[in-house]
């Protein structure tokens, strides 16, 4: 049948039209290579596309059965023959397929096709696949004809593949636009400008009105009844001149505050930008409001203004003393015996120290804020900085009864003795300072897996459970002046507790009982030795003479060129081999080529996010990944930790506390505990898998499998992460192959099939299995 026939014409266009009619792409690539096929005689035809890098992205074939699909995909010699086919300039017709390739030195067992036609698929000057037809039925070999078809199919594939690609591309970037202006920290409401009506409004926009609605009413109402009161005091109802009117002779409304109010006297404060948005015709079609909410920084001037009052009352006590101590002695040391001035000397040397104490929390408190606090951390004895502590604590005066629950067999951490010290002295001051001078003051602590774990508890008033989670924060007045506030009630102790231990790669929590049942303060530090860590297998910190480690490679994303710098200087110093980038799309190349043991990743990157990167880029699997970001929600934050993260830096962050951070996570994966699940326990260093005690045999795929699901436990696997963390990209949408491995593997687990205990299915997602520490 000709190109010119009726019969071949009609369905070739009717190919076109079916191709040309939808921007899903696998419907494009199925459709296309199933059009081809009947037209040229093929028996198989197979598409591959690929990306800017040349990496394919999608396999389709047709006319191959499953088995003979899988086989092609697994076929060792297939990468590297594609790759010779991908390169070619042009059209490619074989008349003896297997002759070709044993010519070019590869295995040519697989070849079922004794003839074949090719070519690559362009748009617009750019490559995104090649379409191939294999086996021609009716002929010894493909026509010129044939030629003409598989190039017009080619056409028409590769522009239905770049519209597809775009659409999806286009859909990509609207969601991220959407979803970065719905969790924007920023409300925004767009107004339609004819109505006046909301057309759409984000997360924090709805949160700054909700204390004006009423319960159970639309919001859409408010604009009936709410009352704007101007910074200059003129006030205007929105009921009376539609919002639509006010934009209408004015460009845009810059930083104006405002109070909205409503008639039973429920109001909240705001700063307001406007932007008319105009259509072609030049009038205003729409509105676009962004609006902070000031309740939060009217909140923090109040405890600024709090603070300046605490701290000069602080500074007025010592001060008046120092002063009426060195006026007596200036004036009256001639009637003064020896034991009146001694006293008078110890007083203003007493009160020199304290002030210098308030001064020296002000400037650590600073340096937390800024991220320069600075840390020299070191292998160190917990009992020997316990004793320290409680050195300090007596001869200061206290006489509260210390008691002490520290292990002999406790490890070493990896602390600044100095800096933990403090700690432990602000926690023992806060504890005598809130419980009776009779009750006793324990400090303990315990091994807790690659930390150890230090408490301080006292018998005290305790702390209702809703004030718990204020105690970190600076400046916090629990309950009046004398509060659990931190040292000397200037709001600083316990908030500079948290940013030496977090300095540490630590964490630092309270705990009560409520009211009169007294308060535990715990926090960790990394242990400095741990068992069966073989030496070099992290970055040396104080490094022997002569002796060179490998420096680990870490890899940091992000499109900020200033934290690039600062990080990449901050790993380097610390021994690590810094790889950098600020294009996401180079993460896949770089984690095949590189390896790093560790991603420092960013939230928000040119076109995506972070966290949509740790689902999509099956190459991060098994990476730990410590978010690097200025957003520090912590709904953000759980979000991340939730997806598999590792950790979660908000900026700015110390040199000292990224690499302590880095340092925690990466010794735990330098020899992973066994992995414990009901009677399943894999221990990962001797490959080994047990269900009960007794030994299960698996092949290596199988354990594979198994591995990737149980250093993700309580995160869902896709079909396709774990097809191409398995097998090869090639492989992409084979989710039988999946099935039946898992299958496999459950049956040698005893996981039966109705009830899985170990591997849960995610129904048209993947698979997953519970976490060891909540089965």
């Amino acid at each position: 049948m000709s190109l010119s026939s009726p019969a071949r014409l009609a369905s070739l266009t009717a190919a076109i039209l079916r191709i040309s009619t939808t921007l899903d792409l696998a419907t494009v690539l199925k459709e296309a290579v199933d059009s081809a096929r009947p037209l040229t005689g093929a028996r198989y035809g197979a598409i591959v596309t690929i990306d800017e890098a040349g990496e394919v992205r999608e396999f389709v074939t047709s006319g191959l059965t499953p088995d003979e699909h899988r086989e092609l995909t697994e076929w060792p010699d297939g990468s590297r023959l594609f790759a010779y086919l991908r390169d070619l300039p042009g059209p490619l017709r074989l008349a003896d397929l297997p002759d070709y390739v044993n010519a070019l030195g590869f295995s040519s067992e697989l070849m079922r096709s004794k003839t074949l036609q090719g070519t690559p698929m362009r748009h617009r000057g750019m490559q995104v696949g090649n379409f191939f037809l294999a086996e021609k039925e009716s002929a010894p070999e493909f026509t010129v004809e044939d030629e003409e078809v598989l190039l017009l199919f080619a056409s028409q594939a590769a522009a239905a593949i770049a519209h597809a690609r775009a659409y999806r591309d286009a859909r990509r970037a609207r969601a991220d636009l959407e979803a970065l202006i719905d969790t924007s920290p920023v409300g925004v409401v767009v107004f339609d400008a004819r109505s006046g009506q909301p057309v759409s409004t984000n997360r924090e926009a709805k949160r700054i009105i909700e204390p004006l609605r009423t319960p159970g009413r639309p919001a859409e109402e408010l604009l009936e009844v709410v009352t704007v009161r101007h910074a200059d005091g003129r006030e205007t109802s929105l009921r009376e001149i539609p919002i639509a009117q006010t934009f209408v002779y004015s460009e845009t409304i810059r930083a104006e505050e405002i109070v909205l109010s409503v008639p039973d006297g429920r109001s909240v404060s705001m700063l307001v930008n406007g932007t008319p948005i105009h259509g072609e015709d030049g009038t205003v079609a729409s509105l676009v409001v962004t609006m902070q909410d000031l309740a939060p920084l009217e909140e923090l001037d109040r405890l600024r203004t709090e603070f300046l009052g605490m701290v000069s009352h602080e500074l007025r006590a010592p001060l008046a003393s120092i002063k009426g101590s060195a006026t007596t002695l200036l004036k009256s040391s001639a009637e003064l015996d020896p034991a009146e001035m001694h006293e008078f000397h110890r007083i203003i040397d007493e009160q020199t120290e304290h002030m210098l104490g308030l001064i020296s929390d002000l400037l650590d408190a600073g340096r937390i804020d800024s991220g320069t606090l600075s840390i020299s951390p070191e292998p160190t004895e917990v009992a020997g900085m316990v004793d320290q502590a409680r050195t300090a604590f007596v001869s200061g005066g206290n006489t509260h009864m210390l008691l002490l629950d520290l292990p002999l067999d406790l490890p070493r951490v990896l602390a600044d003795r100095r800096r933990l010290v403090q700690v432990l002295n602000n926690l023992l001051a806060n504890a005598a300072s809130h419980s009776p001078e009779s009750s006793p003051i324990r400090v303990a602590a315990v091994r807790d897996g690659l930390h150890v774990a230090i408490s301080v508890s006292d018998e005290g008033r305790g702390i209702p459970a809703e004030q718990l989670p204020n105690l970190f924060q600076k400046y916090t007045n629990l309950g009046g002046n004398d509060g659990r506030c931190g040292l000397r009630r200037s709001g600083l102790g316990l908030a500079i507790c948290k940013g030496l231990v977090e300095a540490h790669g630590g964490r630092i929590w309270a705990a009560s009982g409520g009211p009169g049942q007294g308060t535990q303060f715990t926090f960790t530090i990394p242990v400095a030795e741990e068992p069966g860590v073989a030496a070099g297998s992290g970055p040396s910190r104080s490094p022997s003479p002569g002796v060179e480690r490998e420096a680990i490679p870490i890899l940091v994303v992000d499109d900020d060129p200033q934290t690039l710098r600062y990080v990449r200087e901050a790993l380097t110093k610390a021994g690590y081999a810094p790889l950098v980038t600020g294009d996401p799309r180079e993460l896949s190349r770089i984690i095949r080529t590189e390896k790093p043991h560790l991603i420092l990743l960013d939230l928000v990157l040119p076109g995506t996010d972070g966290l949509e990167l740790m689902e999509s880029v099956p190459e991060m699997a098994n990476l730990p990944v410590i978010f690097i970001s200025a957003y520090g929600r912590d709904e953000t934050i759980a979000k991340a930790l939730e997806i598999g993260a590792a950790d979660y830096l908000v900026k700015p962050f110390s040199a000292t506390e990224l690499t302590a951070r880095i340092w925690a996570v990466l010794r735990k994966r330098v020899e992973p505990k066994p992995f414990v699940l009901g009677e399943l326990t894999i221990h990962y260093e001797q490959r080994r898998v047990t269900v009960a005690g007794r030994p299960v045999r698996l092949t290596a795929t199988e354990y594979h499998l198994l591995q990737i699901l149980s250093l993700n436990a309580g995160r869902v696997m896709t079909y396709d992460s774990l097809i191409r963390q398995l097998w090869s990209p090639l492989n992409h949408g084979d989710r039988d192959r999946v099935r039946t491995f898992v299958k496999q593997l459950r049956r040698k687990l005893g996981d039966a099939p109705g009830r899985p205990r170990y591997i849960l299915n995610e129904h048209g997602v993947g698979y997953r299995m519970a976490s060891p520490q909540h089965p």
